[in-house]
This record gives C-alpha cells, structure tokens and sequence, in this order.
C-alpha cells in the first residue's frame, strides 16, 4: 500500500527519494511528500502522483544529504495535500512517514489536545509524531527511547521513519505488522518499505522485525533494538534481484510484461526442482515438516484474493492427488470466526508479498493453535516467511503490476509440486502417474509460450468486447477457481463488473442475466467435465448469450458453438489451470487498455494490502 523511501549518507537525497517513490507506485498511492534537511526541516507534498509533487517544487533549493519520502494510500482523512505525508511534530523539529494504521489514535489525539497540541491534518501519522514528541519531552530522553516509550503504547501496525532537524546525519525507524527493508551502503543508507527502490544502489539490506528500531547514522554502524530495549544483530542479506526486472523492457505496461515472462517465471519456480529426466521432484523448504503434511487430518488454506484463487485450485490438487481434505478459507474472515484448529493441522498460507495483513494475523491465531504452518509466497525475507514453520518461495521475480499475473501461476505451480510430492510419499499415487506429472511440469513452460501466441487473436476479441457492462466467467472442476479469476482481473482493470461461477451452477441464478447484450466466457478444456461444460454452452446460445470459450487445441466440437474460441495446448487434467489462465489475462489487460484504464496502477487498489 503506502510506499516508504529515505536516505541518509553524503548524496544528494531528492533525487534519489523521488526515483525510489516512482519505484513504488505500482503500490498504488493518491499522494506524494518528501520532508528534507536543507537549511531547516522542510515538508513538500501534493496530492497526486510523484509527477504532481515533483511539478510543485521545482525550482526549489532542494539540495540534502538526508530525507525522507512517501506515497500514501488514504485511511484517515480524505486524499489531499494536507493528509499527505511527511507529517510535523507539534514544533516543526521532527517529520514522520507511516504506513499502518493507529488504531488507538483518536484516544491519544483527545490527550494531546488536551495539552495544548494543535493538528493541520486528518490523519493518524501525525497524530503519532506528536505523540513521540510529548513522549520525548515528559521524560527529557533521546529520541530513540522516546520511540520506543510511545511504541508500547501505539496499538495498530506500523513502518515508520523519523527525521529530525536536531540529528541531521540520522534517521530512526521502526516496524510491526508492516515491511521495512534498510539497504546498508559505504557510508551510507537507504529505508523502504521493500527492495525496489534500493536495488539501484546496493544489494546489502536489513529486514527490520516485529517490534524493532533502527537507529541510522550515516558513519556509524547499523544499532537495532527492540521494544524491551534488548539489542539484537543485524542480519545482512543479499539482494537476488536485478534492476532489469523491475524496468518494463520494451514493454507498454508491467502487467503486459509480467504475463509474456510465465514462461520464464514458471521454469525458474521449477529450476532445481523438477528433475524429469531422472525422476526427481524436491522441495527443500517443506522437508523438516514432510511428515506431517503426509499425515495431516486436513490442510487449511489461508489467503487473499488473487492467491486465495490459487488456494481453491490447490484444494482440488491436494484432495485428488494425496486424498487429504482441504478448506480454503479468505484470512480476513478466518482471523475473526473463532475457527477450529487442533495441534497437527497443516495451515498454509499465500501471499505474493509475504506482507498481507490478514494472512499474518491468520498465521498468528493458528500458530497459537498449534498447528503447523506453511508458507508459499514471492518475496524472500517477507514477514510471512519469517512467521511460517516452513514453507517455498515463488522465485517468479518482482511482480510490479498490481493485477497479480504470473504469482499466481507460480503459486499453483508451487502448490501443485507440494501435493505431488505429499501424494508420491503417502503412496496415493502410482509411479507411473508420478512420472507423467513429472513431465507435465516439466512441459508447461513451452506450453504457456504456446498460450501467449493467441495474444492478436484475443486483442480482437477484446476490441469486440470492451463496451460491455456485465461479464459472466463459467468453469469447472479446477477451472471454476479460474473462471474466479479471470472475473477477477476484468473487474480490476478495466472496472467492467464479472462474476465467476462454476458452470453447472448458472441455472441457479446467473441464468437470468443472459441476454444477447451478455459475453460469456466459458473455460471448457477437454477434461472429465468436458461434456457438462458443452451442454453449459448449448444453455446460453439458446438464449442468445455471446460465447467465447477456452478450449483444448484441436478441438473443433465447440468451433460450432461458440462464437469465439481461444485454444490453449493440451495437459494433465491438474495443470489446466496454468494455461486456462493465460487467455483470461490477456483479455481482461487488452480491454483495459482499449477503454483507457491505468491497467498497473487500478483506481483504489494497492499492490500488498498491510492494513486491514
């Protein structure tokens, strides 16, 4: 959501904070700020986009060697320019970025009020700086100890970075429940709330912990503690991203450039992994707890969204392939519903971030539980892979656009040689099924290359359809979660209203919406389904319902049926839903762009969701 930049060293720190907040803005944000020291503590910030802010102060003596940035998604208080981040303290001496929310600020707000505290903005960031400053002036100490001293007493989740005019050559931060990442320089150091903007710079970086703080000066070593005031070690780690992965390469938008890297993204989940040839699939980080997954009553799945859909096709995985009983539950409501977990149950959870909100708190409440918990997600170092017993990454690269594409499929990808893995070892699979998934995974990335040369053919239909007000997305089997999320990505960039449904159950409601107005999309591969999903279609057309359909290559039974058709190479039943997928991708990105939609950056969305 909210994108933190900061720096601190002998460069100039406004160029280096703006390219790290346009670095950012695939988070999603509705305005911009930069606090400097330059001759005194000064605040710049302008609702809008980084451009906006830049516009505004140009021309201005921007020259400093520390400073601080931010982009922010708006909570409290509407977007404008005085809701816009930095925020001062109550005598100008000290600017604060915050992404997170106070969920206690109203209480300490009416306090500080009441001490002669006065507010420019709606927010409870600055409501926060003000609090540091009371904090720092009742008990005559540092500001370190007076962030810490406030710390215990702020509810909500927080990444914050503090400047002051007091300590020109030192930043403090500190983090709960939202990511900060401190990249470690000669002399020198930058804080973001991920590793975007720092990439350019160094690959040495700090993740901050829980309940941590960070004092940074520039000539001095890296000094953290937490809220108890115990030192702890900084662990440095090294970057494993490029810059070329977060540029667009040629392409017109990020989401255009993820979708055309699947290929790519899918082997490099693979590499080391899958080893057909010689009849080897391995998952190093799921090892220590192999066992248990192998003889866990149920698995729970928890997730948001984009990856909540990856969770429903691994549900139909894990249940066929390794006879295991799986929910697939939203984290958001998991959290609050008082939900049955016992010692033994396996709980995973998937983030492309690592950082989601829910799905953390969701961990939190089952590991108080006892259960055991796995982790699937994208970002090395990300709290969700801090929290997890165990658990694999995605190794699919930074995915920038906000609509998340090749996540997902990395996620089923990843999902799915969990459950191979879990079935071969439990037995409930036979060796010969084990080697014919081997190879269809080892296949898929060519497969998906394939899928993408329909890219022309479904910018034509995409032309036809970019008018429509309603879309209808119909599948079965492990293919009705991707009909959800095919749904899913029309709605999120090109703000055309789509349900997915399975496809059986259209007569149950759904079918009074068909009309000759109405696009149907229907993903009728050639699986066990297949004949179900044809009388589907024969439904609709007798009702004058507009068809396109995603089938198997070389099927020429629905060519006669529908009106468009999409075709996709052949796999294992499993798998269908890592080419089904692409079309829908494809279509939802080309219709946006045809109604002229920011298709990276959606109106209202954030790319990791850290509040709740």
């Amino acid at each position: 959501m909210c994108g933190i930049v900061a720096y601190v060293g002998e460069k100039e720190a406004t160029p280096i904070i703006l390219k790290g907040l346009k670095r950012l803005e695939y988070r999603g944000y509705d305005s911009a700020g930069i606090a400097l020291l330059n001759g005194g503590l000064n605040v710049y910030k302008k609702k809008g986009k980084v451009s906006d802010l830049e516009t505004s102060i140009q021309g201005l003596d921007l020259k400093g060697t520390a400073g601080i940035g931010h982009t922010r998604w708006a909570t409290h208080g509407e977007p404008n320019d005085r809701n816009a981040h930095p925020h001062f303290s109550e005598n100008k001496s000290m600017a604060i970025i915050h992404n997170g929310i106070v969920e206690n600020y109203a209480v300490l707000k009416e306090d500080l009020i009441r001490k002669g505290h006065t507010f420019i903005s709606d927010t409870d960031s600055e409501v926060f700086i003000h609090f540091i400053e009371e904090v720092q002036n009742k008990n005559n100490c540092p500001l370190e100890e007076a962030v810490r001293l406030a710390l215990s007493k702020v509810v909500g989740a927080y990444a914050i970075v503090i400047l002051c005019k007091d300590n020109p050559e030192q930043l403090i931060a500190a983090r709960k429940g939202s990511p900060l990442v401190i990249g470690v320089g000669e002399g020198e150091y930058y804080v973001a709330s991920d590793a975007t903007p720092i990439i350019e710079y160094t690959k040495e970086v700090v993740y901050l912990n829980d309940y941590e703080i960070a004092v940074i000066n520039k000539n001095k070593q890296l000094s953290i503690r937490n809220i108890e005031d115990q030192p702890t070690t900084p662990y440095i780690q090294s970057l494993d991203m490029e810059l070329d992965s977060i540029e667009k390469g040629g392409y017109e938008h990020f989401m255009l450039k993820e979708i055309f890297e699947q290929p790519k993204s899918i082997k490099d989940c693979m590499r080391g992994r899958v080893l057909a040839q010689e009849g080897i699939l391995k998952l190093g980080g799921i090892n220590q707890y192999l066992n248990k997954l192998i003889h866990a009553d149920r698995i729970v799945i928890v997730a948001c969204g984009t990856s909540w859909h990856a969770g429903l096709v691994a549900e139909y995985i894990f249940e066929d392939l390794a006879r295991i009983p799986v929910e697939v539950e939203y984290a958001s409501e998991f959290r609050y519903r008082n939900p049955v977990i016992k010692e033994g149950d396996v709980v995973i959870a998937i983030s492309q971030s690592g950082e989601t909100a829910d799905t953390l708190a969701a961990i939190e409440l089952a590991k108080s539980k006892g259960a055991i918990i796995m982790g699937v997600c994208n970002v090395v170092g990300s709290s969700i892979a801090r929290a997890t017993h165990e658990g694999a990454y995605l190794h699919a690269g930074p995915e920038i656009g906000v609509a998340s594409t090749k996540a997902f499929t990395a996620q089923v990808t990843v999902l799915s040689m969990i459950a191979i893995i879990v079935a071969k070892n439990k037995g409930t699979i036979t060796e010969s099924k084990y080697m014919e998934l081997l190879y269809a995974l080892d296949s898929l990335p060519a497969k998906v290359e394939r899928a993408l040369k329909q890219n022309d053919k479904i910018k034509e239909i995409a032309a036809t359809f970019k008018d429509a007000t309603n879309f209808l997305y119909l599948g079965r089997g492990c293919n009705f979660p991707v009909a959800l999320e095919g749904a899913l990505k029309l709605k999120e960039i090109s703000y055309i209203h789509a349900e997915g449904y399975p496809a059986a159950e259209m007569k149950h409601g759904p079918i009074a919406l068909i009309d000759q107005e109405m696009p149907v999309l229907f993903i009728a591969t050639k699986d066990n389904s297949y004949e179900k999903v044809v009388s589907n279609i024969q439904e609709v057309r007798a009702r004058k319902g507009r068809v396109i359909a995603v089938v198997t290559e070389g099927d020429t039974h629905i060519k006669d049926m529908a009106e468009f058709v999409i075709e996709v190479p052949s796999t294992h039943e499993i798998l269908e839903p890592l080419l089904s997928v692409i079309p829908l991708q494809l279509l939802s990105y080309h219709i946006a762009v045809m109604r002229g939609c920011n298709v990276d950056q959606p109106r209202n969305l954030a790319k990791s969701v850290t509040v709740e």
